[in-house]
C-alpha cells in the first residue's frame, strides 16, 4: 500500500509536469512559460529543515522571505504557505497573503497576525486552516514522518478585491484568474 507522502508526490508530479523546475523543489512558473520572481529565505535552505523558531515546538512566528525578479506588468504578489502531505483531503493552508506591493523584495520575520500588514503598504492576510488570521508554522502530528512545506509567491495582474480574512477557497477563486507567474520553495518539518 503507497503511503500518503507517495500519493502526494506522484500527484504534484502530475500536477506540475509542465512547470519548470531546478530539481530541488523549486518552481518557476505556472506551465505556460510565465516564471515568477526568484523567492528565496535567510532562515532556511531550499530542501532542507525549517528551524523550530518558525514552528509549532518554536515561537511560531513566520520566516522572512526574499523576493527578486518581479515583472513590470505586475500589480501585486501573494503568498501561499501550505502542507501537501497533511492528513486531508486537500493541502493544509499555513498562510494567505495578498495584495503585496510588487516592488516588495523581503517580507520581513514575525509578520503580526492582523488582518492587514502596515510593514506591507496595508497588505491583507486570510485565515489559515488553523482558523486564524495570518501564519502559523509547521505542526504535524507527531512521529508522522517528515512533512513537506511549499512557499508559493504569486505575481498578479491586479489587485484583488477581496476582505482580509478570507479563506484558501475563496482567495483561489479571486486570485487564480490574475496568475501571472508563480515561484515555489519548499521545506521540510518533522515532530517526533
Amino acid at each position: 500500500m503507497e503511503t500518503r507522502r507517495e500519493l502526494i508526490g506522484a500527484a504534484t508530479l502530475f500536477v506540475g509536469a509542465g512547470c519548470l523546475g531546478d530539481g530541488n523543489g523549486n518552481r518557476n512558473g505556472n506551465g505556460d512559460g510565465r516564471a515568477g520572481p526568484s523567492v528565496s529565505s535567510p532562515a532556511f535552505d531550499v530542501g532542507a529543515t525549517i528551524p523550530t523558531k518558525y514552528t509549532c515546538d518554536g515561537e511560531d512566528v513566520s520566516p522572512p522571505l526574499r523576493i527578486r525578479g518581479t515583472q513590470d506588468a505586475v500589480e501585486s504578489l501573494a503568498l501561499v504557505v501550505d502542507d501537501p502531505d497533511a492528513p486531508s483531503e486537500t493541502s493544509f493552508v499555513h498562510w494567505l497573503l495578498w495584495n503585496v506591493p510588487p516592488d516588495t523584495e523581503e517580507i520581513p520575520e514575525d509578520i503580526p497576525q492582523e488582518q492587514t500588514v502596515a510593514a506591507l503598504d496595508g497588505a491583507a492576510q486570510g485565515t489559515n486552516d488553523f482558523g486564524e488570521i495570518g501564519y502559523r508554522g509547521p505542526c504535524p502530528p507527531a512521529d508522522d514522518g517528515p512533512h513537506t512545506y511549499r512557499f508559493t509567491v504569486l505575481a498578479l495582474d491586479t489587485m484583488l478585491d477581496l476582505d482580509p480574512g478570507a479563506d484558501r477557497e475563496t482567495f483561489q477563486s479571486e486570485a487564480d484568474p490574475h496568475v501571472r507567474g508563480e515561484t515555489t520553495i519548499s521545506a521540510d518539518y518533522e515532530r517526533q
